[in-house]
């Protein structure tokens, strides 16, 4: 492009006036069009840098599939998969793959974007299911691939969920700030809501799972107890030595929702086998979930085995699953049930990734 509106410029002024054929006037105007051109160029890449939704970056850079498709290739990513990914990062005018791959959040991002733009440009419900079914098993596939590399409590984010195993008893609390000389966490407490006195000095083993689901854990003692902005705190002795467990198949997420329970029981034997569910219902709490399961507080004593339906509103949709519960804790009044999901619908998957992912509430 710079080589032909230069062109004109490699020709000497002399030898044009020494031409007898070529009159002063038509020199005038093929500079005059060289001009025009050249203006019109320059202004075709400012008005292309300034389009809303272009796609190109802030330096001005292209997105390339065939460098995203490098970068992906030994992924466990299947054609609709990919193709998913080259079109989220279109959509989101990325000119960097390699460092929007390796950012969660930058990932968020895009993926965010995007499922807003499926919602809004579908032709019909059910493929506005499927393509964020894609969507959500495109971002999981990723996030396990992402490796995490925390070695320090200092480098885990406030508000992160902890479980605190102190002998027989697990509390769970959560990081209230990890920026100052010890490690400030929520005083734990029991099911009356009374603190839960334990000695300056004891050892606390404590597991916690990051936001893109990587386990850890890491061994720490009790420094002492104090408050902050008038609410009780627990002091930890900070810990350098993190130690990597495993990473859960599915992003959770801690919640307070309320949901009922029907218990599911099998009738018949055989080809005539089916499930029946019972009409009485019983009322509970969500503590936190995944599109593979979640764990629910309940009042009741629930046996491991157990298969429940579970029914919850999410952005004013009634979603529903089947869980099968695998195991339960009991704290006082209150059982912990922990269900793992082995029936839902589509349509209830993605609204459990969308809150999950936070992409509806942005």
């Amino acid at each position: 492009m710079i080589i032909y509106n230069l062109f004109v410029l490699q020709i000497e002024v002399g030898d044009l006036w020494a031409d007898p054929t070529i009159s002063g006037r038509e020199i005038i105007i093929f500079a005059v069009i060289a001009a025009l051109l050249a203006g019109l160029i320059a202004a075709k890449n400012l008005l292309k840098k300034k389009t809303p939704g272009s796609k190109t970056g802030a330096a001005g850079g292209l997105f390339s599939g065939f460098a995203l498709n490098k970068l992906i290739k030994d992924l466990d990513l299947n054609y609709e998969q990919k193709k998913m990914l080259n079109f989220i990062f279109r959509t989101d005018g990325v000119t960097d793959p390699e460092k929007s791959l390796n950012s969660p959040a930058l990932l968020d991002r895009h993926f965010s974007r995007a499922y807003r733009v499926i919602e809004k440009t579908s032709n019909s419900d059910a493929d506005k299911q499927h393509k964020l079914a894609v969507l959500f098993s495109t971002r999981n596939i990723l996030e396990r691939s992402t490796l995490a590399s925390l070695t320090s409590t200092r480098q885990i984010n406030d508000n992160t969920p902890l479980i605190l195993n102190t002998g027989k008893e697990k509390l769970n609390v959560s990081i209230l700030s990890t920026k100052t000389e010890n490690l400030i966490i929520e005083a734990p407490k029991n099911v009356l809501g009374s603190q839960i006195k334990i000695a300056k000095g004891t050892k606390i083993s404590v597991l916690f799972f990051t936001k893109n689901n990587k386990g850890f854990t890491f061994e720490t003692r009790v420094t002492g107890f104090s408050s902050m902005h008038g609410r009780q705190v627990m002091l930890l002795a900070h810990s350098n030595n993190l130690r990597f467990l495993s990473q859960r198949r599915f992003r959770r997420k801690h919640a307070v929702i309320a949901c009922f329970l029907n218990l599911v029981y099998v009738e018949g034997s055989g080809k005539k086998q089916r499930l029946v569910v019972d009409k009485r219902r019983l009322t509970a709490n969500i503590a936190d979930i995944s599109v593979g399961g979640c764990s629910i507080k309940i009042n009741t004593p629930v046996q491991v085995g157990a298969r429940f339906k579970v029914e919850f509103n999410q952005s004013d949709i009634n979603v529903a699953a089947l869980g099968l519960v695998l195991r339960t804790n009991r704290t006082g009044g209150v059982t912990v049930i922990h269900m793992k999901f082995i029936k839902v619908t589509q349509k209830s998957m993605n609204l459990i990734n969308a809150y999950v992912y936070e992409y509806a509430d942005e």
